[in-house]
């Protein structure tokens, strides 16, 4: 098959594209990556050079977070050579309300958490006909690079993410509200209740918040008000990663950050929290991740999802230490391939990361079992085949006078 994908200003992705990119070469397609930031036409990944590649039939086309699909200029394209596109939504989907309504016919939507295939399915039942859950997948480490024995490893705890003060993120509303109206304090209102319990998604918040209010949200306009929310996914994300932080550090735990912001957090200047480097690139970051005895995550407010770092983690020969999801208790259990915190007892963290520090041998065997279970799983060649196969599916879906999700086999 011939297929496109793309370069964005989003780093990881672009790391995520190569990677499939490879894979796809391995099975014998033809690939052409488009830079969507515009680069001299000299540049293999051009618009020159791409304008090359669509003079002929496009079988596919694979992308990140819309990445691709939004303009009409990529629109008409795939229309016009019935090109199958797959969006893989790496972020929820409530920031993508017009991706969603406005897109490629012959569209094909993954999302890294199950409760995110259902938002899709309630709001844009109409205009996407097909969506599913794809779980997030790791990088398989360099096989000149022996794995460092756990002892040996230079970092305690590694947390590799940015830190934005919650408060920041809150302050975007007035962006799209002004300040004390009702709306304004309405959303004020769900970043409490997810405080309040971090098991609801930001969708059963305003639930919540509608009934002890006593408002009417009829689905169209509960749907708008969600579209507007991404202050709030923003601000629970970092209020969550800013406790866990906290806990560990006013523990005395040796921890070591990656990423931007860390300056802002309480624990800046502690002398058992350092900052390795603001800004690395995605690939780079593994072999940190390799030298750390335990890897923190903290997920993006994904309650049936996936995260990378977690696979990361395991095929880095690493330990994660994660707060949990319906999906992680479905395919994983703590103590045996992973290690689990949980955000409503946070007290609890720091013995439990002190005791995955000392009994090197259980935290080799739980990193053992699983590494295992990525490498047969979770890893970009699984990913490549995922995608593959749906899009053969639908290339005989949308050819057929059945419809494509009657066609299309779930990934799983």
């Amino acid at each position: 098959m011939r297929i496109a994908l793309f370069y964005s200003e989003v780093e990881s992705f672009n790391c995520f594209t190569d990677l499939l990119a490879a894979e796809l070469h391995t099975l014998g397609h033809k690939t052409f990556i488009l830079d969507l930031k515009n680069p001299p036409m000299e540049s293999p990944h051009s618009f020159a050079h791409f304008s090359e590649f669509i003079a002929e039939k496009v079988d596919a086309a694979i992308c990140f977070d819309g990445l691709g699909t939004r303009e009409d200029i990529f629109i008409d394209i795939w229309n016009a050579y019935r090109t199958v596109v797959v969006d893989i939504l790496m972020d929820p989907p409530l920031r993508f309300h017009p991706t969603l309504e406005k897109h490629p016919q012959n569209y094909l939507l993954f999302c890294c958490d199950r409760d995110h295939v259902e938002y899709v399915k309630k709001y844009f039942g109409q205009s996407v006909a097909f969506v599913d859950f794809m779980p997030h997948v790791g990088i398989m480490p360099d096989k000149n690079a022996p794995a460092i024995p756990y002892k040996e490893k230079k970092y305690d705890i590694l947390f590799s993410g940015t830190y934005y003060r919650p408060e920041s993120m809150l302050a975007k509303i007035e962006d799209l509200f002004e300040k004390g109206t009702d709306v304004y304090n309405f959303y004020l209102s769900i970043f409490e209740c997810l405080i309040k319990d971090s098991s609801l998604t930001i969708e059963q918040a305003f639930y919540n918040v509608a009934k002890e209010k006593n408002v009417s949200l009829g689905e169209e306009n509960l749907k708008i008000l969600l579209g507007c929310s991404e202050s709030i996914d923003w601000a629970i994300r970092m209020y969550q990663r800013d406790r866990v932080v906290k806990a560990l550090a006013d523990a005395g735990l040796e921890l070591h950050l990656l990423g931007r912001g860390w300056e802002n957090h309480s624990s800046a200047g502690y002398p058992n929290v350092h900052r390795i480097d603001d800004r690395i690139p995605y690939m780079e970051t593994l072999a940190y991740m390799a030298d750390a005895r335990i890897n923190l995550n903290v997920f993006p407010w994904f309650k049936a999802g996936t995260h990378d770092r977690i696979f990361n983690t395991l095929l880095q020969h690493s330990l994660p230490l994660t707060d949990s999801s319906r999906w992680i208790t479905e395919n994983f259990t703590d103590g045996e391939d992973i290690a689990l915190y949980d955000l409503k007892h946070l007290e609890l963290l720091p013995g439990i990361a002190e005791k995955l520090l000392h009994d090197t041998e259980h935290a080799e065997a739980i990193i053992t079992r699983g590494y295992e279970k990525v490498l047969r799983h979770f890893t970009w060649k699984n990913c490549t085949d995922w995608i593959l196969n749906a899009i053969h599916a639908a290339s005989e879906a949308y050819s057929a006078p059945l419809s494509s999700a009657s066609r299309i086999q779930s990934i799983r």
